[in-house]
């Protein structure tokens, strides 16, 4: 199996979603951070990267039929270079509605020891976000302006054949034609919603949904 599309979208663009529609067409794991916790042992390899140890892509990641989400959204020019034919998938939304569902979920469990308690775990995290230049978590400003400047590297430096722009709204549409395969007849996943996050990671009733 190798990697037949790569997403360079932060999370909370809809990654999980991602994630699932592309394990419905590729018919194979695509990697995504649930998948990290899911196998720990993943996690020195991803520490060590961000340290700038970069890992035979190929091998590492030799599993996978696709990958989106952190971490490997921090690494999504490396890995063009490895994959140097597949797609890459832009997950977009604004700025404003990525922030406070990053915020309500990922960065809230970072800041409060819910998600993360392992010093290697939140080594690689906060590795992970400072190849974006996101240092401080609690500055909204800077994270969001982090977020757009990487939408705006990705759309000047993926060549324009392999650039798929995708929002959650879009569904299958984008990612069928770039892979070249029939959308299904079914309606797409949406998942992962804030409150669902909050339930799963960190036991708490969010009330919100993006």
């Amino acid at each position: 199996m190798t990697i037949q599309i790569i997403g360079a979208g932060f999370g909370r663009t809809g990654t999980h979603s991602l994630k699932v529609a592309l394990e419905r067409l590729l018919g194979g794991t695509c990697h995504h951070m649930v998948e990290v916790f899911n196998h720990p042992d993943e996690v020195a390899v991803w520490n060590a990267a961000t340290r700038g140890e970069m890992p035979d892509w190929g091998e590492f990641l030799s599993e996978y039929s696709a990958i989106v989400d952190w971490p490997g959204a921090a690494f999504w020019p490396e890995l063009m270079a490895a994959f140097p034919d597949v797609p890459v998938v832009l997950s977009t939304r604004s700025a404003e509605s990525w922030w406070r569902s990053a915020d309500n979920t990922i960065f809230v469990g970072i800041r409060d020891g819910l998600v993360i308690d392992n010093p290697e775990w939140h080594a690689m995290v906060m590795g992970m976000l400072a190849r974006h230049g996101i240092t401080d978590l609690n500055d909204a400003d800077l994270c969001k302006a982090r977020f757009e400047e990487n939408l705006r590297q990705a759309r000047a430096k993926i060549p324009a054949h392999r650039l798929v722009e995708w929002t959650a709204t879009d569904g299958w549409g984008p990612l069928c034609a770039a892979l070249g395969v029939a959308e299904p007849d079914e309606p797409f996943p949406l998942t992962n919603t804030t409150e669902e996050f909050r339930q799963l990671r960190l036991g708490a009733d969010a009330g919100a949904t993006d």
